[in-house]
């Protein structure tokens, strides 16, 4: 078998995917893996522009801003398989199996994720699903959420004067996965940022493990929602307040978290960010 040695969760993804037909790369089209960025369709790559322009048929997620939807030819097959907590239209393995089939009819598949297909993306899952069984497939890198929402709100995730490092971490894991919870006490001590994906549902468990591990109550923590769309909220306080504000504020996902000094430079940064500006209804015509 060729996922011998592979993780228990990634050879459960591949046994789930249907392999009884024989597959060879000049009978079957070819399956981009897409990043549509953080949601400005400014923020969309010429590279992925041009293969939105030429897709025989777009499987999107549900994070994928309506602006950049718009941009997808008339001609292509749009088939929605999005996925959010809670709200999982399509199981990930049935998304696989649903790229396999469309290339074999299409020969320009798009799978468009939001963010970046390989940060947190299942973009990974998908190729090597994808290539078990012989079909071509190509990744191409969007912005990811966790670099765009911060910069729109006006906080830079580094700052020589502030943080010289930064981690990326996921809030919300998969069950089944290679281990069983991320080691919070290991992020708290090794970076002077944290970012953390999807982790609003899970938040007063994270800020309690980050305390622990050592961090100050006072730490500076921002949440950004829909970052970089216009949408987008902002909610701004420390690991002592930010659960309490977000029950109050009724704060809802998706929502990135930012984790330490940069925060600081919210109230000095923010007026300059095009979410507080009127530069912004411009580029969202």
């Amino acid at each position: 078998m060729p996922w011998v040695g592979l993780p228990q969760s990634i050879c459960i993804h591949l046994r789930a995917i249907d392999m009884s037909y024989p597959l060879t790369q000049a009978t079957f089209g070819k399956v981009y893996l897409v990043g549509a960025g953080p949601g400005d369709p400014g923020l969309l790559t010429l590279k992925a522009k041009g293969l939105l322009d030429h897709a025989d048929v777009v499987i999107h997620d549900a994070l994928v801003s309506p602006p950049i939807l718009a941009m997808i030819s008339e001609r292509a097959q749009v088939i929605d398989a999005g996925k959010r907590r809670g709200r999982h239209s399509m199981m990930q393995a049935d998304i696989t199996q649903l790229l396999i089939e469309q290339a074999k009819t299409h020969a320009v598949v798009v799978r468009l994720k939001g963010g970046d297909p390989f940060v947190f993306g299942r973009g990974g899952e998908e190729m090597m699903g994808l290539l078990a069984v012989g079909i071509e497939v190509e990744v191409v890198p969007g912005i990811t959420a966790g670099i765009a929402a911060p910069a729109y709100a006006g906080i830079p995730v580094t700052h020589r004067d502030y943080s010289s490092s930064v981690t990326f971490v996921t809030g919300h894991e998969a069950a089944g996965k290679y281990r069983p919870q991320v080691n919070w006490s290991a992020v708290a001590q090794g970076s002077e940022t944290i970012v953390i994906y999807m982790g609003v549902h899970n938040l007063p468990n994270i800020v309690t493990e980050l305390t622990a591990a050592g961090m100050a109550m006072e730490t500076p923590v921002a949440l950004v929602r829909w970052g970089t769309r216009p949408e987008h909220q902002e909610l701004i306080g420390s690991l002592a307040t930010i659960v309490r504000q977000v029950e109050e504020e009724q704060f809802e996902a998706p929502a990135i978290a930012i984790i330490g000094r940069v925060v600081d430079l919210y109230e000095i940064l923010a007026s300059a960010s095009p979410m507080h500006s009127p530069h912004w209804e411009t580029i969202q015509a």
